[in-house]
Formats: C-alpha cells, structure tokens, sequence
C-alpha cells in the first residue's frame, strides 16, 4: 500500500461544488482507499491505495463524485514520493501562502513556456516542470492579474494548485502513513 494525496479542484469554494468533506472521506473509503483522512475544506485527501490502481485513481474519485454529488471535479493524485520531489523542486523561496504548486494533470504541452510567459507582466513568475508548474505571487495571489484558466489554457492541461505550507503539511500527513 502506497500513501498518496488527491487534490480535489474547486470543492467548497464561494459555496460552488459543496462537499463535506465527511461525504468525501466516505465516497474515498468506498472505492477502497485506505486509512483516508481530510486537511482542510479545500480538498486535499491523504490515503493508502495499492500501488497499480494510483495511475486511474484520479478518474475514479471524479466519477464517483460525480455520481453521488452531481458535479465532476478536477482530481490530481500524487503518491508521497511525487510529492516530496515536487516541493524539494520548488525553485521560489519566501511567504509559503505566495509560493504554490501547480499539480497537472498531464505533463504541459511543448511551447508552454512562451505562451507562460506572456501571461505574467506582473510581478507574478510561473516555472514549468514535467506535471508541475510552480507560481510566485509576490503581493499575494488575490492581487495578481494571472488567471488560472488562461495558465492552464497555455499549459495546455488542467492542474490544481496548492501553496507551500499546504504542502508541507499534506506531506506529513502522508508520512505518518507510512507506518501504519
């Protein structure tokens, strides 16, 4: 059994695509995920699954969410190793709320990073490697002009993102997996 991570798109924002995240632990244990737990209500579900079912798992969880909340969300999974080597790669240092991950879920297309580029004329900067994009937002992500569809428009795939100590914390999480 592998501990990994499913980053749930746009769940319990703004009251769109309401999901207790009780409901959400219940559909996980369904589809047989093990030891599941919740961090926060933004979707970031901790768990166990066998090593084989993790590459079809993020269809999985969408359908069934689908299936019993009326709304398919975006789902990205990451075992526990995929998770550490993308925040060890994290090329951007300071306030850990202005520093996110971007989880894709495929690689980006060839070309992103011009189409990247034109994007950013503030002081936000976005570096992209294999199934992540990594984003600084200096003066805070609410102030900045970037939008997320148009990154993932120019990426060329969908993606979730999360900052740094939203991160770190999922990562210990999936640690104290390990041993049980």
């Amino acid at each position: 059994m592998t501990p990994a991570v499913a980053f749930i798109r746009g769940i319990n924002v703004g009251g769109k695509n309401p999901l207790p995240m009780a409901s959400l632990r219940a559909i996980c244990e369904g589809i047989g995920l093990a030891k599941v737990s919740t961090y926060i209500q933004s979707g970031n579900v901790v768990f166990k699954a066998p090593a084989k079912t993790i590459p079809g798992l993020s269809h999985h969880l969408a359908a069934e969410i689908e299936k019993t909340h009326g709304f398919r969300p975006g789902v990205v999974v990451r075992t526990l190793d995929e998770t550490q080597a993308a925040l060890r790669a994290c090329p951007f240092d300071g306030d850990p709320a202005r520093v996110l991950v971007m989880f894709l879920e495929t690689k980006a297309v060839t070309g992103s990073a011009h189409a990247v580029a034109a994007l950013c004329t503030g002081p936000e900067r976005v570096v992209i490697a294999d199934r992540e994009a990594y984003l600084h937002f200096p003066e805070g992500v609410g102030a900045s002009k970037l939008s997320m569809a148009r990154l993932e428009a120019a990426l060329g795939t969908p993606g979730t993102s999360r900052n740094v100590r939203t991160i770190a914390r999922v990562i210990e999480l999936m640690e104290g997996l390990r041993a049980v």
